[in-house]
């Protein structure tokens, strides 16, 4: 199969299955994982694990094969953990990419489709618009005003000018206009392939937050080597033997130093965002995973976000008629009717079927010819109609259908000669066609009604009914076209002036059901909403109203334009793309931590000045996806709102972690310092600290990572962005805790010790009991009614159960040196390791108490509203 055999009509199926068995997929291959020895390395490479080593080498040298036992097995047992959460978090970010794939519309077997960038063949006929990344290498058959930005390849920054025959390059972007190409070079074989190839084996950055802990665990390592360091010193000073202290010190230094705290957070970020991507939000860039939890304010656009994102194209106004359409979506099953109701706007006289006056049809030929969009029939796939290119073209598309009038058929019998592209600072589109069996040309401008209905644009027609129809109807929350046409001769300029006035066409987009009750959410959880749309004041008021968010005069481009203060109101309208940078940029310098959606080519700046970019999946441009941190499969705003509470969740897990993971590295030191001034020469030995360790910050400390979101996380306002990881009262609830656990290992020593019983075994059970105590009580409730076993219970199960193991399997009692305990001694030890699980349960029980009294003495207090919820 060569280049040549292909079309305008695209390839066949068999050409495109023989093309994917000759060239392979359109992607750029993977880098190879690294080989099992390899992750084993990059474990034992962690300085805590080098240092284990050391005390391993030590032990052997001493022939002290018992410590040397256990040394190993916590080497052994930590390292495959490591390996075994490196492997998920690769798989879970593997499974997000395949999610983020970029798309293509490509002509095949005569139809445009959309498939994924990856299915792309040489051959393939690609179909390029305004905000496309082009998916391959490609020659062009045909270009109108087309420009591409070549800086991915080039560095250069101005946009270049494309003509038929030019060449585009894959991860190029279409800035403006649109065109057809025939693929040439598609995967490593595309200019952007071949530079793909020189980075395919650098690994990913760590996100801001992994660096933040990096440094935590470096200064954490620092203060107990130091801590370690005295408790050897006083060994020594004791005449403790000198390798047997540096084993201890070694552990000690171990346990107080939370070692599976990258491991938590990686597999954290990465099944989060993975848990995202099934709630319909695509992570394209972890780190906004853990900027979500901080955000205060989201500017979001109208259409497909706040709506639903299937354009209607509802009511239709002529000088001397009016007109309302059936049907549902994008189906063209429907039919014009008389408009009923009292609107004076859609008042007229219209009689019989609307369709067939001359008035009605020439609207429905403007907006057909006036087009650059395609309707997608259902398939097995799919059973839905759905839009190929703008959705607001699609909804005029589908109106012309059921008017009764074939598109195709007037496509063809008045073919496009000319065109001036939609541009949002224009709001105008303009094309020129040749009229069947005349010399004359046709020319065609829809566009917003400010512009459209402009004396000096469109001065022939009842300029003052159309424009109060266009103010009635915008004012009932409809987005309004203008449309106007003239014929003038084929060497006549082809001015978009000294229009006709044809009509108007009101498009609606109706209102999400959720979200009036999303906007309710995130103000419950302090968060604002800022509404940004193209559409008239009011259209932007009337759907602000519909969701609760107006709280003042709407703000306008023009007010923009004067140097308005940009925070004083929630509402915008009449915005350019690029005034969605001005906006963002305003809210951050007021101390917001600002997510944007956005779909369009002009916001991508936006999108990448916001902290987090959103982009819309199905309705938006592909580079505005290749600009966002998260996109939305589903364009709802639902989705961002979930988005934020796992944001929030995964952030909270991280502190509850690092609250257990401390306390008890903390409540292990004071042990080993505390023991030696009441007489306890050496309160643990180096194997049970390890044994202890492993058992506590190993599978319980991955299962706090993925513990499920507080139900009162949207209730609570964001965390600051300059707010420390372990700020908020974090080192003090480390610090009480820590202490406490301390504290009631030593009672359990000292009661041993004074009955004459085993008190180092004592102060081993203790010490770990306490800890899982801890876990469980940090571990969040059931949803009500919900009776079920988690990830968290099964892990602090599994860990009880190795803690108690060593006190009835006697070789690996003595391997530890335990000793059995008796029904007394286990009842005292259970009774004084749940202190520190009940006195950290009891606030986190009282607190969602207190705050429910507070909520409903309010609500007596004022006169018995119901209390919010």
């Amino acid at each position: 199969m060569t280049v040549q055999q292909s079309s305008v009509r695209g390839l066949t199926s068999e050409q495109v299955a023989l093309a994917l068995a000759e060239h392979g997929p359109n992607t750029i291959p993977a880098p190879r994982p690294p080989a099992a020895w390899r992750r084993v390395l990059m474990q034992l490479r962690d300085p805590m694990i080098l240092l284990l080593l050391a005390a391993a080498v030590l032990t052997a040298g001493l022939r002290d094969f018992t410590d040397l036992t256990v040394i190993l097995v916590v080497v052994v047992l930590n390292t495959t953990v490591g390996v075994i959460q490196e492997i998920r978090a690769e798989h879970a970010l593997a499974a997000l990419n395949r999610l983020a794939a970029p798309h293509a519309t490509v002509r095949r077997d005569g139809r445009t489709t959309v498939i994924p960038a990856a299915e792309v063949v040489p051959g393939d006929v690609v179909v390029l618009q305004a905000g496309d990344v082009v998916p391959a290498d490609l020659e062009l058959l045909d270009a109108v005003q087309l420009q591409a930005d070549e800086s991915t390849l080039t560095g250069e920054s101005v946009p270049v000018e494309k003509d038929p025959s030019d060449q585009l390059y894959a991860g190029t972007v279409v800035t403006r206009g649109r065109g057809t190409g025939t693929v040439t070079r598609t995967g490593p074989g595309s200019a952007l392939g071949r530079i793909a190839a020189l980075l395919s084996n650098q690994r990913p950055r760590p996100t801001p937050l992994q660096r933040r802990l990096a440094a935590l665990s470096r200064l954490l390592s620092i203060i107990a080597v130091a801590l370690s360091a005295i408790v050897a010193v006083a060994g020594l000073l004791r005449g403790l033997p000198l390798p047997s202290m540096v084993v201890t010190a070694v552990s000690l230094t171990v346990a107080a130093v939370p070692e599976s705290l990258p491991a938590v957070v990686t597999l954290a970020l990465a099944i989060g965002a993975h848990r995202m991507a099934q709630r319909a939000a695509v992570v394209r860039k972890l780190p906004a995973v853990e900027t979500l939890g901080a955000v205060t304010m989201v500017a979001t656009d109208k259409t497909g976000t706040i709506t639903e994102g299937i354009m209607q194209a509802e009511h239709l106004w002529t000088e001397a008629a009016a007109a309302t359409a059936t049907g549902t979506g994008y189906d063209p099953a429907g039919e014009l009717h008389p408009p009923s109701g009292s609107s004076p706007a859609l008042r007229s006289s219209t009689a019989g079927r609307p369709a067939d006056r001359a008035d009605v049809r020439r609207l429905l030929r403007d907006i057909a010819l006036c087009n650059d969009a395609a309707l997608r029939p259902p398939t097995d796939e799919d059973p839905g109609w759905r839009a190929i290119g703008d959705p607001t073209e699609a909804a005029l598309l589908t109106l012309v259908h059921r008017g009764s009038v074939d598109p195709a058929e007037l496509r063809s019998t008045h073919p496009r000669v000319h065109e001036v592209p939609f541009d949002s600072v224009r709001k105008r589109m303009t094309t020129v066609h040749r009229l069947p069996g005349r010399d004359d040309v046709l020319v065609i401008g829809k566009g917003a009604p400010e512009v459209m209905l402009a004396p000096d644009v469109t001065p022939y027609g009842d300029l003052d009914r159309a424009r109060a129809a266009a103010a009635e109807l915008s004012a009932s929350g409809y987005r309004v076209l203008a449309v106007a046409d003239k014929t003038v001769p084929p060497d006549a300029p082809h001015t978009e002036s000294e229009l006709h006035l044809a009509g108007l066409i009101a498009i609606t987009d109706p209102v999400r059901r959720n979200a009036a009750d999303v906007v309710a959410t995130f103000s419950q959880a302090g968060i604002g909403l800022l509404l940004i749309t193209g559409d008239a004041p009011g259209t932007a008021l009337a759907v602000a109203d519909r969701i609760g968010v107006h709280d003042g005069d709407v703000v306008t481009g023009a007010d923009i334009d004067s140097g308005r203060d940009l925070t004083a109101g929630h509402v915008f309208a009449r915005i350019r793309p690029e005034q969605k940078l001005d906006i963002v940029r305003a809210w951050q310098a007021d101390g917001h931590v600002v997510a944007m959606t956005g779909d369009g080519v002009n916001d991508a700046p936006a999108l990448r000045r916001a902290d987090i970019g959103v982009a819309m999946g199905s309705g938006g441009t592909e580079v505005a996806r290749q600009a966002a941190d998260l996109v939305l499969t589903d364009d709802n705003l639902g989705t961002v709102e979930a988005a934020i509470e796992e944001g929030r969740r995964i952030y909270t897990n991280i502190r509850t972690f690092l609250r257990y993971a401390l306390s008890g590295g903390l409540a292990e030191v004071l042990v080993m310092l505390i023991g030696p001034l009441l007489g306890f020469a050496v309160p643990l030995l180096p194997g049970q600290i390890l044994w202890i360790n492993m058992l506590t910050h190993g599978l319980p400390g991955v299962a706090i990572g993925a513990e499920p979101a507080d139900p009162e996380t949207m209730r609570q306002p964001p965390r600051s962005p300059q707010e420390q990881i372990l700020g908020a009262g974090l080192w003090k609830h480390i610090a009480w805790t820590g202490t406490l656990i301390a504290t009631v290992t030593v009672m359990a020593a000292l009661w041993a010790r004074s009955v004459g019983g085993p008190w180092q075994t004592m102060s081993y059970l203790v010490l770990g009991l306490a800890q899982l105590g801890v876990a469980l009580a940090l571990r969040r409730p059931n949803p009500a009614g919900a009776r079920r076993l988690r990830f968290l219970d099964l892990a602090v199960g599994g860990a009880l159960i190795a803690q108690v193991l060593p006190l009835v399997l006697t070789p690996l009692g003595d391997l530890l040196g335990l000793r059995t305990v008796t029904a007394t001694e286990a009842l005292y030890a259970v009774a004084l390791a749940s202190i520190p699980g009940l006195a950290t349960a009891i606030p986190r029980l009282v607190r969602p108490a207190t705050a429910s009294l507070h909520r409903h003495w309010t609500w007596w207090r004022s006169g018995h509203r119901r209390p919010r919820r």
